[in-house]
């Protein structure tokens, strides 16, 4: 594939990050050559999300040091005299400290079939650091000519075909085991065997189905495990972009349900909109009076600056505590609706993120946030669809070994790929993690720390099963971080039945496990004992199935000019921030994109196939059957790419 690629581009873009992907998305739109490149085998970067198995693939090689050999190596014949390089990253450097563990039951897992990499982990406590299973890692089929995202489709399908067909096997199973035990005793009446078979469905039904660690390798393939989990505010920049750009067709959304809060040791849900307010039995009427009058208040603060000026040097807790608000609703406006730190966010910042959630009340359901179907890994992946329906030569799997530079303008000529073969271009799109040390050497990270979970039960029961969830828990101690919970359900499509998927993430200030299995202490079971020797407390806590620690790096809000020695036509992507929304990526992409193309318009909308005007000579040429002008294709693919089942999107972002 390299050595058919075209050596002129007028924008070559390195990783498939999300602002990376949006600005690739852009420039296509606007009649621009790109190529898009990544030294992976998968979508997103580090805004990914895998199978289980391809989770634990992803462990393995952040795991080991191995390095990347050039498959050529005499590249530097190519650079000239009047030329300088800047060597790139042949290995990413962003993840660190990753740690998993097995707390549930771990049968044996060597005859689970289920495509990727397996890996038997140990049990409870024991760190597979070292001892993820060498099984050979997931072959994934060419994607270089192929429109990005077509590789899950497959795995969609996979999905979409029976969910029940897992759970009703197990069923099977499960009733000829006491179909066999009730035929040894013969001695028993019909009536008998009646009570103890309803005495049996009552107990399962209080109690959860045991899920052991093969049926979750089984099973893997309707886990997408996020890298970094966020959600979309209804009324955010990327859920405005998506529908501007008609890029929502390629993807589907669902609400989320509820937002929770951490109190006292107990999780509760927090009343929202002004139906959940009145309608909560958590607060006395006169708490719901104060309650609607300050988030009145907090939507118009602006028209009544004589009422904040005061405390604008002060955190927004003292101010709460200065608006007559019981403690119990100072915690829900702190922690729930604003979810801004106690001790360092201020009265205007505390202000704005309240109303921000106000505002994003009622769009699209009872709380301000979206999650996409299969995972945030879509939204990288939908943007890349849009720029390869326009035009966007894709290569994943395909490592750059330098950036060329022109010494006497300074300005960035050409890429080098590990084939050897050089590509010239106008601009040029770097994210963050390919940067050599060199040029890194005066920028300061910050980490974050985050932890996937696999759980039986949600951290808060209801009538429903079916909840998407958003808890965040204060820190226990002064100088330890606030840390977002996000609880996703099955109908998510990130997770198997009679599961949930939990993500936890703070800034870091140890490494992950450090920061973050407290909290999770707090909220979950992580005994692997049985039932009968836990104690009841701790049997209402969900129990932890399986559980992956990790550091990432956080490369967001540093100034281009911190990089030492880069042309002034390569600009720098950031990986995930510590937001819980995108809006830090859709700035950065429409900024970047702004500097390099000012009087284009950033990613509008696809023009409707059906005004397209073609010339009369392509009329005929299509009549006759001979036409192949790739003007027509881009137009025709986005109805085409539209008609795969995104009516419900499309009726979802247009209420």
């Amino acid at each position: 594939m390299a050595d058919n690629l075209p050596s002129e581009f007028d924008v070559v873009v390195i990783g498939t990050g999300l602002p990376e992907s949006i600005i690739a998305a852009a420039c296509a739109r606007s009649g621009q050559r790109v190529l898009h490149v990544d030294s992976r085998n998968y979508y997103g970067g580090n805004w990914a999300s895998f199978s289980f198995s391809g989770l634990l693939s992803w462990i393995k090689e952040n795991q080991q040091n191995t390095a990347i050999k050039d498959e050529c190596e005499d590249w530097r014949k190519l650079i000239l005299e009047n030329e300088e390089v800047i060597s790139l990253n042949k290995k990413d450097k962003t993840i660190q400290h990753v740690e998993a563990f097995c707390f549930g039951d771990q049968d044996s897992a060597e005859d689970v079939e289920e495509a990727g990499a397996l890996a038997r982990l140990p049990v409870f406590g024991a760190s597979v650091a070292e001892e993820v299973a060498e099984e050979p890692e997931k072959k994934c089929p060419p994607l270089e000519s192929t429109v990005p995202g077509t590789e899950n489709w497959e795995s969609e399908k996979a999905t979409s075909t029976d969910p029940e067909s897992a759970a009703e096997g197990s069923a099977t199973e499960i009733n000829s085991e006491k179909e066999s035990s009730h035929n040894a005793a013969s001695g028993e009446s019909t009536l008998q065997l009646g009570k103890t078979e309803a005495a049996l469905s009552e107990i399962s039904a209080q109690e959860p189905k045991k899920i052991t660690y093969s049926q979750i390798v089984r099973e893997g393939r309707r886990f997408n495990i996020d890298l970094v989990s966020k959600l979309l505010y209804s009324r955010g920049l990327l859920i405005e972009l998506l529908i501007k750009s008609n890029v929502s067709r390629y993807a589907e959304f669902k609400n989320a349900t509820r937002i929770l809060a951490f109190r006292e040791g107990k999780v509760e849900q927090v009343p929202c909109s002004r139906a959940d307010v009145f309608n909560s039995r958590q607060l006395a009427m006169v708490e719901k009076r104060m309650l609607m009058k300050f988030l009145t208040f907090c939507l118009e603060y602006e028209q009544h600056p004589d009422e904040y000026q005061d405390y604008k040097n002060s955190t927004f807790a003292q101010f709460l505590k200065t608006r007559k608000l019981t403690p119990s609703l100072q915690h829900f406006i702190l922690h729930s609706i604003a979810m801004v730190s106690e001790n360092d966010c201020n009265t205007l910042e505390g202000l704005q993120a309240t109303r921000k959630f106000l505002q994003c009340l009622g769009r699209y359901g009872n709380t301000p946030f979206l999650f996409p179907l299969y995972g945030q890994g879509e939204i990288p992946q939908c943007f890349c669809r849009m720029c390869a329906v326009f035009g966007g030569v894709y290569c994943l799997r395909h490592s750059v070994q330098c950036l060329v530079v022109d010494k006497e303008s300074g300005r960035c000529k050409a890429i080098v790929d590990h084939f050897g073969q050089r590509i010239n271009a106008n601009y040029f799109i770097v994210e963050d993690s390919y940067l050599s040390e060199s040029v890194c050497i005066n920028v300061c990270y910050r980490q974050l720390s985050r932890a996937v979970l696999i759980t039986d039960q949600s951290v808060l029961k209801t009538d429903s099963e079916q909840q998407v969830s958003i808890l965040t828990v204060p820190p226990a101690d002064l100088g330890q971080p606030v840390v977002c919970v996000i609880e996703l359900c099955s109908s998510t499509m990130t997770c198997m039945k009679d599961t949930y998927l939990v993500h936890l993430t703070c800034p870091s200030t140890k490494t992950a496990r450090e920061d973050l299995e407290p909290v999770v202490q707090k909220l979950f079971n992580l005994n692997a004992k049985t039932e009968k020797e836990t104690e009841g407390e701790e049997l209402e806590k969900p129990r932890v199935l399986w559980a992956v620690y990790f550091n990432m790096r956080d490369s967001s809000g540093i100034d281009k000019n911190s990089y030492s020695g880069l042309p002034s036509n390569v600009y720098v992507c950031s990986g995930p921030d510590s937001a819980l929304g995108n809006d830090c990526a859709v700035k950065q992409a429409e900024t970047i994109f702004q500097e390099m193309f000012p009087t284009e318009e950033f990613c509008p909308a696809p023009p409707n196939p059906e005004d397209i005007i073609y010339d009369e000579d392509e009329i005929a040429s299509e009549e006759t059957g001979f036409n192949n002008s790739p003007e027509a294709k881009p137009e025709s693919s986005p109805q085409e790419s539209s008609s795969r089942g995104s009516t419900a999107v499309k009726e979802h972002t247009e209420e």
